[in-house]
């Protein structure tokens, strides 16, 4: 019997072996490993030119670097700091090497050869892991990232140069402070997304993100304070500090200066429902007890 619509099969027809995996004829196959082969010689051959310019280390990061050109752009002028301060002199060379921080992102510092918040005292050894692009956590929050680690570290540090540089990312990578500390409070310069923050004031020698928002520093508190003096041996600051709270979003100042009978030696910071809340120290912070706040989106403070 047949039936009405079946279409007999033709052998040798349009549709014949379709859907069948097509062999390379030999030929073929024998021109593809030899491409292959060719591109793995060129790699090697380019990684070995690298390392014989720019050593291992930048070797390790060159696939990064190539699709980084604000981080070439640092290495690059990293690289020739005893070439360019004679020509330029050291403020403007300085003063260009905060731009260039401060456009950089985590992986770029990181094949700078800067110390990391994993270890301060030396340059990445897993860029194989930390040269990857960083993964979101399942929350979609922010964390702070501390190698080894797809994305770098969030924090970098400069343990061997007179710059003696500071760089801390906020956790979703949208902010960065970069610090050149430079030997003491009184020459330590700071910015914040590129921008200049306090120049003249005393700084200490760090400072941290909060709320992804709010980059948070002490600073050099009132020279008359009553109770203002030398602190311990290790602390940049004097006994008394002031605080500053930088609002990156805005780009507003908050300088929070304690008055006679606030004694701010360690004083805190937090956000909650909208206000910031500034505490003398972690115990007031404890008990709830602010000694300033102010709303967020406040104008300038102090």
């Amino acid at each position: 019997m047949k039936w009405p619509g079946r279409a007999k099969p033709q052998r040798g027809g349009p549709g014949a072996g379709a859907g069948r995996p097509v062999r390379a004829e030999p030929t073929e196959r024998a021109e593809q490993a030899a491409q292959a082969e060719a591109a793995a010689q060129a790699e090697t051959a380019r990684r070995h030119l690298i390392e014989e310019r720019w050593g291992r280390q930048t070797a390790a990061w060159a696939d990064w670097l190539a699709r980084s050109p604000a981080g070439v752009d640092l290495h690059l002028w990293w690289q020739r700091q005893n070439d360019l301060v004679p020509l330029i002199g050291e403020e403007p060379y300085r003063d260009r090497l905060a731009e260039l921080l401060s456009r950089a992102a985590p992986r770029d510092l990181a094949a700078m050869g800067l110390g990391c918040s994993r270890r301060v005292d030396r340059a990445c050894r897993t860029p194989e892991v930390c040269g990857q692009d960083p993964e979101p956590r399942p929350d979609v929050r922010p964390f702070g990232r501390s190698g080894p680690v797809p994305g770098a570290c969030s924090s970098f540090i400069d343990c061997y140069t007179s710059h003696e540089i500071r760089v801390r990312f906020s956790g979703d990578d949208r902010h960065s402070a970069v610090m050149l500390l430079r030997g003491g409070p009184g020459e330590a310069r700071l910015w914040v997304d590129g921008v200049p923050v306090l120049e003249g004031e005393w700084l200490d020698n760090g400072g941290h993100w909060l709320d992804e928002r709010f980059f948070v520093i002490r600073i050099g508190g009132p020279d008359d304070h009553p109770e203002q003096g030398y602190t311990s041996i290790g602390q940049w600051l004097y006994d008394i500090v002031s605080l500053l709270v930088y609002d990156a979003e805005l780009r507003i100042p908050h300088v929070l200066i304690p008055g006679p009978t606030e004694n701010w030696r360690d004083p805190v910071a937090d956000v909650r429902d909208g206000t910031v809340r500034v505490y003398a120290d972690e115990a007031a912070q404890a008990a709830a007890t602010p000694d300033r706040e102010f709303p967020v989106g406040a104008p300038p403070t102090g």
